[in-house]
């Protein structure tokens, strides 16, 4: 019997609760006894009981998925106990936005600086039309009869970001 044990150590949540692994442990699959830490988080965060409830409520196949949900809602509520990974999201959406602007203005400088003295610096001066799933970026302000110098950029998605070909037309 002694031997038996040796060859199935228990799983982290049974080691934990100190309880004899059987066979036909709900925890085993999902709590390998080298991830010891894992177990703990979700014991802490959420309690044995209520998510052996929760796995024999989910079918088989979504335990799995269920676990893992558990574990890193578990880890971010340890690290950040009032807002877990709601924070975490909260931050990567900052950053997200703080660099899209950042890359808005870059393009926006890429397409001042591709264009040269054909895009005037002062906004006044400058009009977007919209036209065929791009975004053609005209200066004004030349010739009457229609010869104004101008640039084109090709709008990708809705994010605003331009991109120029290396003759200042539309690239792809």
């Amino acid at each position: 019997m002694a031997s038996s044990s040796y060859s199935n150590p228990p799983c982290a949540a049974c080691k934990f609760l100190r309880r004899k692994c059987v066979p036909d442990c709900v925890f085993a699959p999902y709590f390998p006894p080298e991830e010891p830490q894992k177990f703990i988080n979700v014991h802490r965060i959420f309690g044995a009981s209520n998510v052996s409830k929760l796995l024999n409520e989910v079918l088989p196949h979504q335990r799995e998925d269920a676990v893992n949900s558990l574990a890193y809602e578990a880890e971010a509520r340890v690290k950040d106990p009032v807002y877990g990974c709601v924070g975490a999201i909260s931050v990567l959406q900052r950053q997200v936005m703080s660099l899209q602007k950042e890359l808005d203005a870059t393009n926006a400088d890429l397409i001042r600086y591709a264009c040269g003295d054909m895009m005037p610096n002062n906004a006044s001066n400058v009009r977007f039309f919209q036209g065929s799933g791009s975004r053609q970026v005209h200066s004004h302000g030349g010739a009457a009869g229609g010869s104004s110098s101008s640039c084109f950029g090709h709008h990708h998605g809705s994010s605003g970001t331009y991109f120029l070909g290396g003759d200042g037309h539309q690239g792809r």
